[in-house]
């Protein structure tokens, strides 16, 4: 994954500002492509080798038609697409603090390009910074529906 800018990437010079974009959408990230060599290396890493993401020639006859990216591969995403679609500066860090919604409405299938379009749903006080929820939505080139949908919680800390 690229990690570089989106090209609509929303640009902040402080916390205070982040708050004028609050129920606004903060940019979509470049296409990426999530392909076996991606899918069978997060499957080792977690322990789930289950055939319909590792095993093509048996999802081949599988509901998919092929091979399909883990949910939680395409939720792990997130985090760097944030950082692909808001830049805070003159600000300490940003630190993924949980979720609180998310939603798989449609497969991703192996050698698909996917890319996410962040909103901040909210911003408020916490912990000697802010926290933010972004709704991080993740589409699939082509396809009807979202691959996920997670609304992700992230804390934003001043320099110290």
């Amino acid at each position: 994954m690229s990690a570089g800018r989106a090209p609509a990437c929303t640009v902040v010079d402080d916390l205070g500002e982040l708050r004028d974009y609050v129920g606004a959408a903060l940019g979509t990230t470049a296409w990426h492509r999530l392909d076996q060599t991606s899918i069978d290396t997060f499957a080792r890493v977690t322990d789930d080798e289950q055939w319909i993401h590792v095993d093509p020639a048996r999802a081949a006859d599988g509901p998919f038609g092929t091979t399909i990216a883990h949910g939680f591969l395409t939720l792990s995403l997130c985090a760097g697409f944030v950082g692909q679609v808001l830049e805070v500066r003159n600000v300490g860090m940003l630190v993924n603090y949980g979720l609180d919604r998310v939603r798989f409405p449609s497969p991703v299938p192996a050698g698909s390009d996917v890319r996410g379009h962040a909103e901040l749903l909210s911003l408020d006080a916490a912990a000697g910074g802010l926290q933010a929820v972004i709704r991080m939505t993740i589409e699939v080139r082509d396809a009807a529906k979202p691959a996920c949908v997670a609304d992700t919680v992230v804390r934003l800390l001043p320099r110290t």
